[in-house]
């Protein structure tokens, strides 16, 4: 049976925050975001240290942000490069996409 993969948790800071995947040895893959209003988030930064290379941690991190923002109704400005690049390959989360 495969290690299940860790549970995303969601730490929020007032005006900003991050999404993280805690790992063996303290490992920590994150992804930060800053909020805009009440209505939209900017994801700034995505880390995926090696320990959890190959797993889709980066790429889970930014479905959990898609779905939060949808749940809330909010819109997703992706200035981290990864997160954009993951945004150009996922047509179905255009309705998050701040345009």
């Amino acid at each position: 049976m495969p290690d299940q993969l860790p549970e995303i948790e969601l730490e929020d800071r007032g005006s900003k925050g991050r999404y993280v995947l805690r790992g063996p040895g303290g490992a920590e893959a994150e992804m930060t975001f800053t909020k805009i209003g009440e209505h939209q988030i900017i994801i700034d930064h995505t880390e995926v240290p090696d320990a959890f290379r190959g797993q889709g941690a980066g790429l889970r991190l930014v479905t959990r942000a898609v779905e939060d923002a949808r749940a809330a109704g909010k819109k997703i400005i992706p200035l981290c490069p990864f997160a954009n690049a993951q945004f150009r390959r996922h047509a179905e989360w255009a309705d998050v996409l701040k345009h």
